[in-house]
């Protein structure tokens, strides 16, 4: 596959662009732009020095600063390159992604946002096993936790080394390899309070960055939404039918199984979910999916705008843009990077290089959050709690963790190299889908379910977990996409699986459950918090019981 890969890379295209457009604006700029944020992170890595704050910032994040957090761990690679490169490629069929990630939030606003906080806890398997037995849940829920995490930071490291490719030259397992590093030094320097910083900084980087891209575009055609795309329709190689569903899905049942993932896997994303345990109270947490809310519909609606922006103005000039200047041969760097090219349309090499950085720092935001989520799975979830019984010192789980991050981080670049050809959207959507089928209905029927028990929740979890893996390594994306076997010969037909496994996972936690005479059932159903009050310190959970 890398031989091949390098070969692709060789024909003009990729040297090519290298050598016409990369200069030491954009390498000043990438510089500049890792050293500051690695600069906020260091100075909020100071308040970093318990498990609590490596995991939850110490509960002193503001909801607004929150929400801004939320927000540059949702507007990952997959959102800024992978999206606007799908309707790029497909046209309105792109936008099922961003409509269905947008989706999810009222879930999290309605259902959880308010409990998870209220629980005090620091981690998805926390809350999980808040009331049952703690070491079968707790292995399920890290188990969840890590799967989601290793297919969700294959993702970024897939759009970061296509980026580095790009603009620097590097071959990319070498551009793969520096993007895992550099999340690393992101990690191990301060934990959640210093990524939350970098978060944060990021994420109105992006905003900014993308919004002067989109202005751009609507100047570029008077600021007419149908002057845009009637100039879209005409460049386009598919002409009308990028304007008509089923250029990017063109099975209904995968169209819904993919919306199904979007939607509910977003309430199941580990690195999301420990947002709500940083911020003061419940109203913060709240507040938190309010101001998130915000700022990511307004980015997706930008998407939508640079997505159609770049199939008007890059087919304009094929030689510069598309491999040996034939778009039938793709875009240089692959339909990922249709938003870099725009950027170098709108605005040469300055706009270039600081919407490359800004990319580059999003995705290293991303997967540092990512890692993160896992070290506390496993440093918390797995050593803390399982191995040592609750025995553990602070000193030795923070260990682990930064242990586990080094592994992950070895992971997600071996992976990556691997998932070079696939989009990232799909990728991230992959996660979503085993995320809605194991650790979503766990949280739910743990949270709401007073009759959910130990035993359901574990051999529920199980079965949501192992048939959306399986199924998703089965479908077409993986497959065909990297396993390179022939176009049609999935076994398992559906770009997603989470139509099948999420009902599975729920009929499961169900059926154990119900059926479930043990004596941990009775204590299980015993302590069910009926109704969650804050304490009077404002952190933690106190509940009356529902006996």
């Amino acid at each position: 596959m890398l031989g091949s890969a390098a070969a692709w890379a060789g024909e003009r295209g990729i040297g090519h662009f290298v050598r016409q457009q990369t200069n030491w604006t954009v390498v000043v700029t990438f510089v500049l732009c890792i050293g500051i944020t690695l600069w906020v992170s260091r100075l909020a890595a100071s308040r970093a020095r318990l498990s609590m704050d490596y995991y939850a910032g110490a509960g002193g994040v503001t909801g607004f600063q929150n929400g801004l957090a939320i927000a540059g761990d949702y507007m990952s690679a997959a959102s800024l390159l992978g999206i606007s490169g799908l309707v790029f490629a497909s046209g309105f069929d792109g936008l099922i992604f961003s409509v269905g990630w947008l989706a999810g939030w009222p879930v999290i606003t309605f259902l959880l946002a308010e409990r998870l906080r209220n629980l005090g806890k620091f981690t998805f398997a926390d809350v999980a096993a808040y009331r049952f037995a703690q070491r079968p849940v707790r292995v399920f829920a890290a188990s969840g936790s890590l799967i989601v995490i290793v297919f969700y930071l294959v993702a970024q490291m897939v759009g970061a080394g296509q980026l580095i490719k790009l603009l620097l030259g590097l071959e990319y397992a070498y551009a793969v390899i520096l993007v895992g590093i550099a999340m690393l030094a992101y990690v191990l320097v301060g934990g959640m309070t210093s990524t939350t910083w970098v978060q944060i900084t990021k994420a109105v980087l992006l905003l900014v960055g993308t919004s002067v891209m989109a202005l751009g575009v609507m100047l570029h055609v008077g600021f007419d939404l149908d002057a845009l795309f009637a100039h879209a329709v005409a460049a386009h190689p598919a002409h009308d039918a990028i304007m008509g569903p089923g250029g990017l899905i063109r099975d209904p049942w995968s169209a819904l199984s993919v919306g199904v993932a979007l939607m509910f896997g977003t309430a199941g994303l580990p690195h999301v979910l420990m947002r709500f345990f940083t911020v003061t109270c419940a109203q913060e947490a709240r507040r938190s999916v309010a101001w998130a809310t915000g700022w990511i519909g307004y980015f997706y609606a930008l998407t939508f705008i640079v997505g159609f922006g770049a199939i008007a103005l890059l087919y304009g000039n094929p030689a510069r843009h598309f491999v040996g200047g034939l778009p039938a041969r793709g875009l240089v760097g692959g339909e990922n990077m249709a938003a870099v090219h725009l950027a170098s349309v709108l605005g040469g090499d300055v706009f270039l290089g600081f919407f490359a950085a800004v990319a580059f720092a999003t995705i290293l935001a991303v997967v540092a959050g990512l890692a993160l989520s896992g070290a506390s799975a496993v440093a918390r979830d797995l050593y803390a709690s399982v191995w040592c019984a609750g025995e553990s010192s602070s000193g030795r789980e923070l260990r682990v963790a930064k242990l586990t991050s080094f592994a992950l981080g070895v992971v997600g670049v071996a992976l990556g190299i691997l998932c070079e050809r696939m989009n990232v959207a799909v990728l991230v959507m992959l996660a979503f889908s085993i995320a809605c089928s194991a650790n979503f209905p766990v949280l739910v029927m743990a949270m709401l379910w007073q009759g959910c028990t130990t035993r359901g929740a574990t051999l529920g979890g199980f079965a949501g977990l192992l048939s959306s893996t399986a199924l998703s390594l089965l479908s077409p994306p993986v497959w065909e996409g990297v396993l390179r076997m022939p176009v049609g010969s999935a076994p398992f037909p559906l770009i997603s699986p989470a139509l099948l496994t999420m009902p599975l996972a729920f009929l499961c936690i169900w059926l154990f459950s119900r059926f479930d005479r043990s004596p941990r059932a009775a204590e299980d159903r015993a302590g069910y918090a009926a109704q969650f009050i804050r304490s009077e310190t404002g952190v933690g959970l106190s509940y009356r019981s529902s006996r």
